[in-house]
């Protein structure tokens, strides 16, 4: 069943959850692990995609869109994807959701990172996917950062 991880931060600005989902994407990747990084809007993804290249210096984050023409010509070219009306690849593990809903194909993966900022409306929409997780009996866990 699919472990699903909800990283609070404090901070309500978006570069801070960008931050956030960069280090564990960044993360996930040094463990091995394929990563789809799902947003809200084509805008966050840019954001995210230029954040990735630009949010540690003297380090790179492997990642592409998955609109970008080399994922369409190199499939695996890429261990982290960051889309936001797509599906992850077959061969994904993880989801790093930074959408205010939960998408449908969560369940698929091994784990699902949502990534909830401080300001109080993404609080609001975060309760409510934590409950939707908790009703269908999902194992939940919950780090302040």
């Amino acid at each position: 069943m699919t472990r699903v991880d909800f990283y609070i931060i404090a901070d309500e600005s978006d570069s801070a959850r960008l931050s956030v989902a960069c280090r564990l994407a960044e993360k996930a990747h040094v463990h091995g692990h394929r990563v789809h990084v799902h947003t809200q809007s084509q805008a966050e993804a840019k954001n995210l995609d230029t954040f990735m290249w630009t949010y540690r210096g003297g380090g790179f984050v492997p990642h592409a869109m998955i609109d970008d023409d080399i994922n369409t010509r190199f499939p695996d070219a890429a261990p982290i994807l960051i889309g936001h009306d797509q599906e992850p690849r077959p061969n994904t593990e993880i989801l790093i959701n930074l959408c205010t809903s939960v998408p449908d194909f969560f369940s698929r993966l091994d784990r699902v990172m949502e990534v909830v900022g401080g300001d109080a409306p993404t609080r609001a929409t975060a309760r409510e996917r934590f409950k939707f997780y908790r009703d269908r009996g999902y194992d939940l866990n919950s780090h302040n950062l």
